[in-house]
């Protein structure tokens, strides 16, 4: 992917979109998708993982990725926001099924996954070794910025495996009624953001999604407890998704 730095995005007109350059996040591969589902053209802007993003900082009021800034808009960084945004400007099959109780079930089990104490946000805490994390001179950092504390780990460990029981029982119930998908017939937000997420209990292979080495055994790394309850339909579901929907190999 051909990336812009911050200073050359600020001044381009229509949709620019920070990204983690190099490294596949859950959060901005989803981004990504659903600016992509939606037809919606933008232009990638690097951020640097870990790092200060001043310029970004400066301009989005955000040093982490993905935020989206369209026109002379505020800019947004939430799953939900960029959702919308992409609903707004794109074109083509809505990601959000028409009715609205399905609707709502679409987005709840997007916010599972996505949210602030959901699925992504709780198996990155459980990724951390808080002993090593905190230790470190950003101890302060990571546990304004992602909880991180010794007493964190096995709760979101807990979470994990509860929102991935959820899913496979959803997705159960889902092939039970004819459908492939998690609401409704058709490819919505939901199943995107689980294709999305579901890299960080289980990597592709490398010829569709070729991070570094030492990020796959980041994302690889997973407890006995988590391995049990990562139910085989949710990894098929995540390759039906990319392979159907959003297309490989991963560029990022």
């Amino acid at each position: 992917m051909e990336y812009v730095s911050v200073a050359e995005a600020r001044d381009l007109p229509g949709l620019r979109l920070a990204l983690s350059a190099g490294t596949p996040g859950p959060w901005g591969e989803a981004a990504k998708a659903v600016l992509g589902l939606r037809n919606v053209a933008y232009v990638p802007v690097r951020q640097h993982i870990m790092a200060a993003n001043e310029e970004l900082v400066e301009w989005t009021g955000a040093r982490n990725a993905p935020v989206a800034v369209y026109a002379d808009e505020p800019a947004v960084s939430g799953w939900i926001e960029i959702l919308m945004l992409a609903e707004r400007l794109g074109s083509g099959p809505s990601l959000l099924p028409e009715d609205e109780l399905e609707r709502m079930l679409a987005l709840g089990i997007s916010a599972e996954i996505c949210s602030p104490g959901g699925f992504g946000w709780e198996r990155r805490l459980s990724m951390m070794n808080p002993a090593r994390t905190l230790a470190s001179d950003g101890k302060d950092f990571m546990t304004r910025a992602y909880g991180v504390r010794a007493d964190a780990v096995a709760p979101a460990t807990t979470r994990v495996i509860a929102i991935l029981k959820g899913l496979a029982r959803q997705l159960e119930s889902q092939r039970n009624a004819g459908s492939d998908y998690l609401v409704g017939n058709k490819l919505t937000a939901a199943d995107v953001y689980w294709a999305c997420f579901a890299l960080l209990i289980a990597p592709m292979p490398h010829e569709s999604c070729p991070m570094s080495p030492e990020m796959r055994v980041v994302y690889g790394n997973i407890t006995p407890e988590i391995s049990a309850a990562v139910d085989s339909a949710l990894i098929r579901h995540r390759d039906m998704v990319w392979e159907r929907h959003i297309g490989l190999p991963m560029d990022f």
